[in-house]
């Protein structure tokens, strides 16, 4: 409440002439430049001293106006103590009739309290009546967009359940199919192999026999009795 107060309150300038704080700061901003909007004096800088005297003048006033039936009290200007009745649709603000003549609102456009009021109550009800429809138009193209995610994930898991059921399949079909080539494979290996190994042990007994027979003629080679070398001659040519 104070700092409301105190932004509110009614400022002097170094001209004399009083306004309200935060009237003089939004024309000054406006306008770029710090001048007075009655005398047009233009000023250094922003200083802004609270006229108490005119502050408590205008508090007492307001007590006073104060209505003891508790019917709705009246708005009225800090300035001009001048009932609010005008609308600043350039400012957006509300004037009484004295602020309506400022230079601060020259070439502005005013409304009446009540047809402003009116006016903000039909905007308003024609934005919360299009956001209303927009809303429920939202609502359905979520609803809609809900069922069609919810139909999108059926339909992948059971595409899922389909894919993995029969690439199941498809394994041991490969499995089965698999072990029958495995196990033709073999029978045919050992099909060749086998008269293939036997006839390898018959080159390998062979290789043996003649190598025992090199042995023994090595052996009588180096035999030094011719008797006994002879002997052994003809066992072999028996044998």
């Amino acid at each position: 409440m104070e700092k409301q107060a105190k932004t509110s309150a009614t400022v002097i300038l170094e001209c004399g002439h009083n306004f309200c704080r935060s009237c003089i700061t939004r024309c000054w901003e406006r306008e770029e430049r710090n001048s007075c909007p009655e005398c047009r004096e233009v000023f250094a800088d922003r200083t802004l001293r609270v006229n108490r005297a005119l502050a408590n003048l205008a508090e007492k006033t307001r007590n006073l106006n104060l209505n003891p039936k508790g019917k709705e009290s009246k708005l009225h200007c800090e300035e001009h103590e001048e009932e609010l009745k005008l609308f600043c649709e350039t400012d957006k603000t509300l004037i009484c009739l004295v602020c309506r003549d400022a230079q601060e609102h020259r070439d502005h456009r005013f409304k009446p309290i009540k047809e402003a009021v009116k006016i903000y109550k039909d905007q308003l009800k024609s934005s919360l009546d299009s956001l209303t429809k927009k809303k429920s138009d939202f609502q359905e193209k979520e609803q809609e967009q809900k069922e069609n995610i919810s139909r999108v994930r059926e339909q992948s898991h059971s595409l899922q359940s389909h894919i993995t059921s029969q690439f199941a399949e498809l394994r041991q079909i490969i499995t089965e199919k698999e072990q029958s080539l495995l196990r033709d494979l073999r029978e045919e290996e050992e099909r060749i192999l086998n008269p293939m190994e036997k006839n390898l042990r018959e080159i390998q007994e062979n290789i043996r026999f003649i190598e025992e027979e090199i042995s023994k003629l090595k052996e009588q080679m180096n035999q030094k009795d011719s008797a006994i070398l002879l002997k052994e001659e003809v066992r072999r040519n028996r044998r």
